[in-house]
């Protein structure tokens, strides 16, 4: 089936109250290995490309791949852009076929964030594509950008009402309390403050920063208004662990294609366990059926 923009997942997640992951492939086997989890446990998925992923293999092959990777699926893909606050690679996304797309400009002042929001919603609604905006700094690094606890802050709801009541978005991302990377202490989520801006502005929410979190905060946030559940560190490990773990315990076969496909089983493993534990397994014929 077509790619699909989570426009039309996402309030289908809030409704039935599951989460749907938002995975960072970094190539083909990657894409491929996302799709093939989504197909085999019936649910709809994010497939979401960095942009120092579209820096590395252009607009045009990453589009190429998920358009030949999706043209048989049976399940709802989104192909989004996660942060990015560089206008033309956005519409060069636009153009190449992302369903949605994500502008960061988080760490302007609320009223250059909105303006610039503003931009990316129209771009983008006169294609069909979603948007997701961020308010509020998480902590961490993402695509080179650091956000030291220091300068990262929660999102205040009255803020998170005004600047959505602004614009037509897909999903919002408020910062509460989570971080990119690693955790290296307990994180400190803030459960309330997701309940009030979800409630407030009717918006599906964006939980970044999904690595590491336990299970319980994973149910509360869905429970609470995050639709969307982004992970990217977990993966990288997996993409790493799962070449280097085959040549370790096989150092003397050098046929590319078997390491290969032993990285692809390790992500795959990572993308169908964590849709299994967002719920979202069963929910991509439901999501059809509903004609979401």
């Amino acid at each position: 089936m077509p790619l699909t923009s989570m426009t039309k997942i996402l309030p289908h997640a809030i409704a039935n109250k599951y989460g749907v992951g938002a995975f960072n492939p970094v190539d083909y086997n990657s894409m491929k290995a996302i799709v093939a989890a989504a197909e085999a446990l019936d649910a709809p998925v994010i497939a979401q490309t960095s942009a120092k992923t579209i820096k590395y293999w252009g607009h045009a092959a990453l589009g190429g791949w998920m358009q030949e990777i999706t043209a048989n699926t049976s399940v709802p893909v989104s192909f989004h852009l996660d942060h990015c606050h560089d206008l033309d690679m956005i519409r060069g996304c636009i153009e190449n076929g992302w369903t949605d797309v994500m502008i960061d400009a988080s760490a302007k002042p609320f009223d250059e964030n909105l303006a610039l929001s503003k931009q990316v919603v129209d771009m983008a609604s006169a294609a069909g594509v979603g948007v997701e905006a961020e308010l509020g700094q998480i902590v961490g690094v993402e695509d080179g950008i650091f956000v030291d606890e220091r300068d990262a802050h929660l999102t205040e709801p009255a803020d998170a009402d005004r600047f959505c009541a602004e614009l037509e978005l897909a999903v919002f991302a408020p910062a509460i309390g989570t971080a990119h990377g690693y955790y290296k202490g307990e994180p400190q989520v803030a459960f309330e403050r997701i309940e009030e801006i979800y409630r407030i502005t009717g918006v599906p929410l964006a939980l970044h920063g999904g690595t590491g979190l336990d299970d319980d905060v994973f149910t509360r946030a869905i429970t609470c208004g995050c639709a969307k559940i982004n992970i990217s560190t977990q993966l990288k490990h997996a993409f790493v662990d799962g070449f280097v773990g085959y040549n370790r315990d096989n150092p003397s076969d050098y046929e590319p294609l078997r390491l290969i496909e032993a990285q692809y089983k390790a992500l795959l493993e990572v993308f169908s366990s964590r849709i299994e534990q967002f719920g979202a397994a069963g929910q991509g014929a439901r999501l059809l059926g509903a004609g979401s």
